[in-house]
């Protein structure tokens, strides 16, 4: 049965493999030919659930693309749900998919959250973490009132009210759940300065209007040539322009962005396609994730 932490001998190999594999295997995903001839779909709209509405963008230029949007009225009754964490434990969470994630908390929509530690990433010769293995994410986190991981430096906060409503970086009301990215996009209706006009990658976002009442999500499939390229950090502050949010963050890319849906049989129904270890469809476990029910 394989531990729930990796052995020091198994870490030692890890990072033994990847500075040998460097050149050929770490980046494998994002240079990974499989997703080579599939065919990009159309563009798609379609009401997710009361107040949530979904929007499916293919585009070729700058490159191609395919992108995801779904818009939420947070003021519609919906409520958010943050991964609960340990905040006595070294590692406070469990590393599993936003899949499961969503199924085991029953939920009606999810995304991925934050980035984590540790993470090993070997490209054709796997991954770590595996589902169940304990990670820390890497900036503020808390569920339900229970902060489990502390703030850090140039991490964007988003806070998710009790009643709902939601703030970027400033904490209005009193704290309920909370969940950090890597940096800001939009700030006041304008990108920020700094982010990346290179490295086109997969990748969620999340954005908010003015008053906190609307969320927008984007999450752009990418690591596919010729079906969907990625987008880089300026490009995704554009997208989330847009759709004319206020303020907006990039949360963990690449092959950890994930949007799934309840299906109408019950089961998870992705609306992007995840590429974990440069395989179309294939999941990665995380640290935590955002998702939204109806109580």
């Amino acid at each position: 049965m394989k531990p729930k932490t990796p052995s020091a001998a198994r870490r030692a190999l890890l990072v033994l493999l990847a500075l040998t594999l460097a050149s050929v295997a770490c980046d494998f995903g994002r240079f990974n030919p499989v997703g080579i001839g599939r065919s990009q779909p159309d563009y798609e709209t379609r009401e997710l659930f009361p107040g949530a509405e979904y929007m499916r963008v293919v585009r070729q230029t700058p490159r191609p693309l395919v992108f995801h949007v779904v818009k939420i009225d947070l003021m519609n009754g919906i409520r958010s749900f943050v991964t609960e964490g340990n905040p006595d434990a070294a590692r406070p969470l469990g590393a599993r998919t936003t899949s499961s994630f969503l199924q085991q908390n029953n939920l009606l929509l999810a995304i991925n959250g934050d980035g984590f530690t540790p993470w090993f990433d070997l490209g054709p010769f796997g991954s770590e973490p595996d589902p169940g293995d304990r990670v820390t994410p890497l900036g503020y986190a808390a569920s339900r009132s229970i902060v489990y991981s502390a703030a850090a430096r140039a991490h964007p906060i988003l806070y998710l009210y009790e009643d709902g409503a939601a703030d970027i970086n400033v904490l209005e009301n009193k704290l309920y759940n909370a969940i950090s990215g890597f940096r800001l996009l939009v700030w006041h209706q304008e990108p920020v300065d700094g982010l990346k006009s290179s490295e086109p990658e997969p990748r969620t976002a999340i954005g908010l209007n003015q008053f906190g009442t609307e969320m927008v999500i984007i999450v752009v499939d990418g690591r596919m040539p010729g079906y969907s390229e990625g987008v880089t950090e300026k490009e995704l502050a554009g997208l989330m322009m847009e759709q004319n949010v206020y303020n907006a963050m990039n949360m963990d890319g690449g092959g950890s962005s994930t949007l799934v849906i309840r299906g109408e049989d019950g089961q998870p129904e992705f609306l992007n396609t995840p590429i974990h270890n440069g395989v179309p469809g294939r999941e990665r476990p995380v640290a935590n994730h955002l998702g939204f029910y109806f109580p």
